[in-house]
């Protein structure tokens, strides 16, 4: 029956595109400003006690407020990072042919080694080059046989970001009618449980997302403060990954490591080490500080359990289902704990 069922839906899968479509062009703007909407909402209670004459401040008012600031707190983030970004990345592509010269003099010093002289490096280091340049060339022949993909990419941005402030806009003006909303669905008897529900879901959900704002700020700041001090190349730019990567529990530090990693490789080897170093540091504050304090308290999910979900929802969904795994589980907890204490106390009353 089963197999019957699944063969039917692959027949008919025609009636769910459109849904699909809709989806996938809701989710990405919806969970941007989802995100943002609990990073946010302490500044916009605090926003509302706020007096405007001898009324307090008017929640339309303070969403404005929040969103119009958002807005240029990003403009001018991204006009102050971009003029030193481009700069730091016309200095590497003019390196990287000297880094490629003394690359391969490195190798041929390393060569001479006596456990090394019967493996030929240069060879290796040849064919990796190579390979490089085979998987370049075919990145951009794609690239530009495919205009109407990054013109499709392209538009893709400019939707989200016209639709996420709106979104976090209306959000923040009418987020207090939702639970009411809900509430309408159900009898007098269950009304007043759902609302404890969905308020313990809401805090659930905006302490970890608050929380792990700010785990990802410190993370980026500090590590691009450290790369900085050792004077690595596109510090900034690869702080900012480092610390956008750091939302994927466990494995975003590898991550966020990586491209470090790459540029050091290019530029100069010898910096590898200091990398390595500045990450270690900036992790072990991350994980023995911040995480615990800040988040740790309030999932208290055990880390087991997180690497099973990284794994099961890396597998089904990649990188994003690696990042919202964790809340979706931690909403799903906060639930399930609910209901059975309901379930609980019913069985108890009715002993």
């Amino acid at each position: 029956m089963l197999a019957l069922l699944v063969y039917v839906c692959t027949k008919i899968d025609f009636v769910f595109r459109p849904f699909l479509i809709f989806i996938s062009v809701v989710f990405v703007p919806l969970i941007i400003s989802l995100f943002l909407y609990y990073m946010l909402v302490p500044l916009f209670h605090l926003l509302l006690k706020v007096k405007v004459g001898s009324h307090a401040m008017p929640r339309g008012l303070a969403s404005l407020i929040i969103v119009m600031g958002l807005i240029l707190i990003v403009l001018g983030t991204i006009a102050a990072l971009t003029p030193p970004m481009i700069n730091e990345l016309t200095q590497l592509i003019k390196w990287l042919p000297d880094a490629a010269k003394d690359t391969q003099k490195y190798l041929t010093q390393l060569s001479q080694h006596p456990w090394l002289r019967n493996i030929d490096l240069n060879t290796y280091y040849k064919q990796a080059n190579q390979q490089i340049v085979k998987y370049a060339q075919t990145a951009l022949g794609q690239l530009t046989s495919k205009a109407s993909t990054v013109i499709g990419a392209v538009t893709s941005t400019v939707i989200v970001a016209i639709t996420v402030p709106v979104m976090l806009f209306y959000m923040f003006k009418d987020g207090n009618k939702l639970i009411p909303s809900i509430q309408r669905f159900f009898s007098k008897n269950n009304a007043k449980q759902v609302e404890i529900l969905l308020r313990k879901m809401n805090k659930t959900l905006s302490s970890y997302i608050s929380g792990q704002a700010l785990e990802c700020i410190f993370v980026a700041v500090a590590t691009s403060i450290g790369y900085l001090i050792i004077k690595q190349p596109l510090a900034i730019g690869l702080g900012l990954v480092a610390g956008l990567t750091n939302m994927i529990p466990y494995v975003g530090p590898y991550i966020g490591i990586a491209p470090a990693l790459m540029v050091s490789l290019a530029m100069s080897p010898k910096k590898i080490i200091w990398v390595i170093v500045v990450v270690i540091v900036v992790q072990q504050i991350d994980g023995n500080i911040i995480y615990p304090n800040i988040i740790g308290r309030t999932l208290q999910i055990h880390p087991l359990t997180i690497i099973v979900l990284l794994l099961a929802a890396g597998n089904i969904a990649g990188i994003p289902g690696m990042i919202l795994c964790i809340p979706f589980y931690a909403v799903l907890k906060t639930v399930f704990n609910y209901l059975w204490s309901i379930y609980r106390l019913r069985k108890n009353e009715n002993e």
